[in-house]
């Protein structure tokens, strides 16, 4: 049975090992296919940091910062990856990602099943606390990210759009329902979908964080559209 959603993440340090004919990523990525079948995860989507440092802050790194991006809108709050080298190779880069990442709430498996968390030590609590500092500058980004677009959705419509609440405003439901809305084939976007779709568009809670997929279900049950076999 399929207990919830996975994001798979791998990476390679050197260029040469890069390509369809490389075995690297193949080899993460059956590790990871393993993983996920063997502890009940889906995988939806994967991110692919090629020829990018271990010593690479997880922000700075094009694939887990797209990553990250996914993160934020979908409500997924598990990585699975092959081993701990593939997430870092430095104490700083561990240490600082696993602040980061323990502040969303996102927990990180190997694929030997075993978290990549682990209690901490003296250094580890210390090195923690400092690094509490710098991921509260990256919560306060993205919170400004979202408030900007926010912002300019309400300078589109020519009215304020505000975050929504527990009751979600009429703008907020009329473009939840807009982007449930089937397409000429007969496709709908998938509950996620429309609360990543949703977050771009500046609609977002009242913390400012993105809407997750049962608020979404909630606001469509509201609007009197939603219909649990076409989710």
């Amino acid at each position: 049975m399929i207990k919830n959603g996975a994001i798979a993440y791998l990476r390679t340090s050197s260029a040469a090992n890069v390509g369809d004919d490389k075995g690297s990523g193949a080899r993460q990525r059956d590790a990871i296919a393993r993983c996920a079948k063997e502890n009940g995860f889906q995988i939806v989507a994967e991110y692919y940091d090629e020829a990018v440092s271990g010593a690479e802050l997880i922000e700075n790194r094009p694939g887990f910062k797209a990553l990250l991006e996914h993160i934020a809108g979908n409500g997924v709050r598990t990585i699975i990856i092959e081993d701990p080298s593939r997430f870092a190779r430095t104490m700083h880069a561990s240490i600082f990602g696993e602040v980061l990442l323990k502040g969303l709430n996102v927990q990180v498996i190997c694929a030997n099943g075993e978290p990549l968390f682990e209690e901490e030590d003296d250094m580890r609590r210390a090195m923690s606390q400092i690094g509490m500092v710098f991921a509260e500058l990256e919560k306060r980004k993205l919170v400004k990210r979202l408030k900007d677009g926010r912002d300019r959705r309400s300078e589109a419509v020519g009215r304020r759009v505000e975050g929504g609440s527990r009751q979600y405003s009429e703008d907020t439901l009329t473009r939840a329902k807009a982007l449930y809305r089937a397409d000429r084939k007969g496709n709908r976007r998938s509950l996620r979908q429309i609360a990543t779709d949703l977050a771009n568009e500046g609609f977002t809670a009242s913390s400012g964080k993105p809407y997750q997929a049962n608020s979404v279900r909630q606001m469509l049950v509201k609007a009197g559209v939603y219909k649990p076999d076409a989710a």
